[in-house]
């Protein structure tokens, strides 16, 4: 079987689970899987040692004795990307790297999974993107979408055109209901008459979208500042309030499901985005308590606020990682995802080939 690397058109795609699935659902078939990430993004400090779960996950649901530093040869820090620009990274050693791991992880498997990064630019400076990776390697690629409006399509067809002859397909995830129709029935035959074969469209399922508020204030440790409302409403994607309110409003109608990011002392901004029915939740940094004004505004309207005493920006970093990091990594949801890909992708033609 052709290694498969499975890649993204941008971050918190469900990259991670679809990867292990993929796996799982060639290990239950009978065929020895092996595993690999050739960089790691997911990072515990500038200059420090990787945080990635991903491989470790993987050596646990995949029964595998291999070392982290050889599922994952490259740590991409931003010391890393610092050093390769002065020229202490060499391109062809790093190749060779990635290489050395893989021939030793393949050896004796009749599958080879590859998760690449969220973006396929990553790794650029040292000519290690994913698809040069995948031209490398000879390994065929998945790429794995969202689709919420057409105007997708158009990230979908660049990212076709880097891939080049080593794209397998594409696979839709996390689809939400409104978008379905469009996507099966017009946008799908679309791409394949432009080439760009789809593998499967996996519909938007609501335990593998995000997390409730409350899971992620427990992350976060947050204090809840509104008793009175739910935290079980699901959040998917963040959203910063950072600019005019007027301008801020015009941002937040058109989220869905989001949490909004702002320092507590932004009154105006807290106001605005309880003006959009698409924020669910409002995060406070900086320790500031809005008034009580604006917190009984909040649960008239049933959004929970958190705060945390933060500034705003390590606030954002480590809500976006909380929310990125959370569903991917548990087992459950790799179960999950095996079902959803036997139920509506053709992940059999990839084994099969």
């Amino acid at each position: 079987m052709d290694p498969l690397l499975v890649t993204s058109t941008e971050e918190a795609t469900g990259k991670t689970a679809v990867s292990l699935a993929m796996a799982k659902l060639a290990d239950a078939a009978g065929h020895s899987v092996g595993y690999m990430k050739p960089k790691g993004t997911r990072l515990q400090s500038a200059t420090g040692k990787t945080r990635d779960e991903d491989p470790m996950l993987a050596r646990e649901l995949l029964d595998l004795d291999a070392e982290m530093h050889e599922l994952e040869p490259i740590v991409y820090t931003p010391t890393f990307i610092e050093e390769a620009i002065r020229g202490r990274e060499q391109s062809d050693e790093l190749r060779e790297r990635v290489l050395e791991n893989y021939d030793l992880l393949s050896e004796g498997r009749d599958l080879m999974v590859l998760e690449g990064t969220d973006e396929l630019t990553t790794g650029g400076i040292v000519d290690l993107t994913d698809p040069e990776i995948a031209e490398l390697i000879d390994a065929k690629v998945v790429l794995i979408s969202r689709y919420d409006e057409p105007g997708d399509v158009d990230e979908i067809l660049a990212a076709a055109d880097q891939i080049g002859d080593n794209l397998a397909g594409v696979l839709f995830n996390a689809v939400p209901d409104s978008a379905l129709d469009q996507l099966t029935q017009d946008v799908a035959p679309f791409l394949e008459n432009r080439g760009v074969p789809v593998l499967g469209v996996i519909p938007r399922v609501k335990e593998l979208a995000g997390m409730s508020v409350g899971e992620l204030a427990e992350r976060l440790g947050a204090e809840v500042l509104t008793s009175d409302v739910s935290t079980d409403v699901f959040i998917e994607r963040f959203t910063v309030g950072a600019m005019s309110a007027e301008g801020a409003l015009t941002q937040f109608r058109r989220m869905q499901n989001a949490a909004m990011i702002t320092g507590g002392d932004r009154a105006e901004i807290v106001t605005a985005a309880l003006e959009a029915s698409g924020i669910k939740c409002i995060i406070l940094g900086g320790g500031f308590r809005p008034t009580g004004a604006v917190l009984g505004k909040a649960e008239k309207r049933g959004v929970p606020v958190l705060l945390l005493q933060s500034d705003t920006r390590m606030v954002i970093d480590r809500a976006e990682d909380v929310l990125r990091s959370g569903p991917t990594r548990d087992p459950k949801t790799v179960e999950r995802m095996q079902e959803l890909l036997g139920d509506h992708a053709d992940v059999d033609s990839l084994l099969d080939e």
